[in-house]
């Protein structure tokens, strides 16, 4: 039987009398466990989220982050694991906390406002159960609609709002109550992209201002980035790697992880040479170097996974520049050097900032190959591929 508690967790102080990292709470899950019919939504998964921290959950459609945000929430109970918000387990098997006593607020994918309410109206319902003074109350919604720049339009309703609008009040909802702990339901997935730039940024700031733990849940590389102290990677209910945006972009657990986070392309080669982490790929006629796993040997077949930044554009050659591969030394930092490969440009796009190509050589295509400048479709040219922006893992581990 599941036993629904009757208590609430405590409502922290405000971040004015105590540190940020005393507001918010500590999330941890283990062995996370939901099933709908034959799918496994999570698969035994495991998270810990530090107070205060701002983590971002990362991931395709059906790896399981709204089944763990909304599980975290109460929307949906687990079949097996637990949650503990701080010390409290508000989910394990027979003890069941209800959302409203979880001491935390969501922003949802479609807002989530009451249409018949204003404004002010659906900013003031989170304090409902707080049953503070009409003047208290009042202030505080003055207060969080202001730093959400809706001060002018606390009595409209939803429908004379713009989405973006709309949005601005789930979130000044989301923090009235100072809850310890906000979690995010791809907010931002229904806005334009000059706007998704710009909530992305007061989201940040309105929550690392609060001192509340976060988690955020996104399809986009970029704007997990942007946001995360620290990044998860799902796949199929399961993490595949934890930890700061840095490091999940330079050192990639698994091919999934290098492939959802960015990738240019890949080619498949075999292993010639192997030394502290680096590798030399023969691809059939050129080398590349590439960071590698202590797992790849030498005459191993391996797949090199190539990052956009690796990637820029040359004049074509009669003779570019090629690593032989009958001598490549690993033993110094000279050798571990950029190689440059023929290619032909298929496509162009402005970006702005610049210009992003593809371009395809004898090993493959490449995408995102940027330049300051176009290159014409058809155009002969060569790719310089930068070491360091290269990762190889064993080729039977593939990138699906």
């Amino acid at each position: 039987m599941t036993i629904t508690e009757p208590f609430s967790l405590p409502v922290p102080a405000s971040t004015e009398s105590r540190g940020a990292l005393e507001h918010g709470h500590r999330v941890s899950v283990r062995g996370a466990r939901k099933q709908y019919g034959a799918l496994a939504a999570l698969d035994g998964l495991d998270l810990d989220i530090e107070p205060g921290r701002f983590t971002v959950l990362l991931g395709p459609s059906g790896s399981g982050k709204s089944t763990l945000v909304r599980s975290i929430a109460g929307i949906e109970r687990l079949d097996q694991g637990s949650i503990h918000l701080g010390d409290v387990a508000v989910s394990d098997g027979h003890r069941y906390v209800a959302p409203e006593r979880r001491g935390l607020s969501m922003v949802f994918q479609d807002y989530a406002l009451w249409p018949h309410l204003t404004a002010q109206q659906n900013v003031a319902y989170a304090l409902k159960r707080r049953r503070l003074p009409a003047a208290e109350a009042t202030k505080l919604v003055g207060e969080a609609l202001e730093r959400v720049g809706l001060s002018a339009k606390g009595r409209h309703y939803p429908s004379e709002l713009s989405g973006g609008e709309q949005q601005r009040v789930a979130l000044a909802r989301a923090v009235v109550g100072r809850p310890s702990l906000l979690l995010f339901d791809e907010p931002l997935s229904n806005l334009d992209a000059d706007l998704r730039e710009r909530l992305r940024v007061e989201i940040s700031t309105l929550t690392r201002e609060s001192g509340a733990t976060a988690l955020y849940i996104t399809h986009d590389q970029s704007e997990a980035f942007a946001l995360a102290d620290e990044v998860g990677v799902l796949r199929a209910g399961r993490l595949e790697q934890f930890a700061a945006p840095e490091e999940i972009y330079q050192n990639p657990a698994t091919p999934f992880v290098a492939k959802f986070t960015g990738l240019a392309g890949s080619f498949s080669g075999r292993v010639v040479h192997s030394r502290d982490g680096r590798v030399a790929v023969d691809l059939g006629g050129d080398v590349v170097f590439a960071r590698g796993s202590e797992s790849l040997g030498v005459i191993d077949d391996a797949i090199v996974l190539i990052r956009p930044t690796a990637t820029s554009l040359e004049a074509a050659t009669d003779h570019p520049e090629a690593a032989s591969a009958s001598t490549v030394p690993l033993n110094s930092d000279s050798a571990f050097t950029s190689v440059s490969i023929p290619a032909v440009v298929l496509d162009v796009a402005y970006r702005g900032r610049g210009y992003e190509h593809v371009v395809e050589c004898r090993y493959g295509v490449l995408g995102g190959v940027f330049d300051t400048r176009p290159w014409s479709r058809g155009m002969h040219c060569s790719v310089r591929i930068d070491p360091s922006g290269c990762i190889a893992f064993p080729a039977d581990t593939g990138t699906n």
